[in-house]
């Protein structure tokens, strides 16, 4: 009897439970069976954003270090006003602007400048090729000497009227004083070391600006190795009529790597390369 008893309280008890249960849901029936539906949902929503949503970059991670595209980082697309402007074709042959008696140098050019060891300078882009210029002859025993690199405006009137005031003396007439001085030192303007690109180097044991410089050890290594560097011989001798300058084995100008080797295969001066290149008649350049 007691084991029945108990099957019976038990059985009791479960139904007991099982009307508190219906109580229990008849409670959340009608209007708040949909309130609690829709809160479900919303739960459930949030969860899916947490899920997703990556957690922030901690100091040193490496998002937080910069890395590069290839490390899964990808930078943001600049915005329209930072898009990058295309370089203008002047700026694209900055390496062959010529400058001569009749093609002066702008007004308004401008020049970046790197200071040489003497104190001197040069345009920043061709010093690299120059240093490493420089650095070759030394190793094959040469000792050459830069004696003049970039010139303001100021400074080459100030040679310009030198060389008038010298010929002057020696009874020269104005007119022709300044049209002899424009032979041997550019007219202020019209001046390649106003652009930084023109050095003049001579030799350690014979500093003179004359043709007997062609004969020292340092001239007669740039004459064979200048252009292996970018640079060329800028008034070569038989070729004054173009340049408008007088033969000086001294004057060298950087024209970049690829230029000065086909300026060299050609043999020409910059005047006959670049109009080999305007009438499509020479071998084309990338520069």
């Amino acid at each position: 009897m007691e084991k029945i008893d108990r099957r019976d309280a038990a059985a009791s008890a479960g139904k007991r439970t099982g009307r508190r249960a219906c109580r229990r849901r008849r409670r959340i029936s009608g209007p708040g069976r949909v309130l609690f539906s829709v809160s479900a949902g919303l739960f459930v929503m949030a969860l899916v954003l947490t899920a997703l949503t990556p957690p922030p970059a901690q100091a040193g991670s490496e998002a937080g270090r910069g890395l590069p595209d290839s490390a899964g980082v990808t930078a943001p697309p600049p915005s329209r006003g930072e898009e990058p402007v295309p370089p203008s074709e002047e700026e694209e042959n900055w390496r062959l602007v010529l400058v001569n008696a009749w093609n002066p140098l702008p007004e308004d050019g401008t020049v970046t400048l790197k200071e040489l060891s003497n104190g001197l300078q040069v345009d920043e882009r061709c010093y690299p090729d120059l240093q490493a210029m420089m650095d070759a002859c030394r190793a094959d025993g040469g000792s050459p000497v830069i004696c003049s690199a970039y010139r303001s405006r100021e400074k080459q009137a100030e040679l310009f009227q030198g060389k008038v005031d010298r010929l002057l003396a020696q009874g020269y007439t104005r007119e022709g004083a300044e049209a002899e001085a424009g032979k041997s030192v550019a007219v202020p303007g019209t001046s390649e070391h106003q652009l930084g690109l023109a050095v003049d180097i001579v030799d350690l044991y014979n500093q003179n600006l004359d043709h007997t410089q062609e004969d020292t050890a340092v001239q007669k290594w740039l004459m064979e190795h200048s252009w292996e560097y970018g640079f060329v011989l800028r008034y070569p001798n038989g070729k004054s009529e173009l340049t408008g300058i007088i033969y000086e084995p001294w004057h060298y100008r950087y024209v970049g790597r690829e230029a000065a080797a086909e300026m060299r295969t050609l043999e020409v001066c910059l005047e006959e390369y670049l109009d080999l290149l305007h009438d499509g008649s020479g071998t084309s350049t990338n520069f």
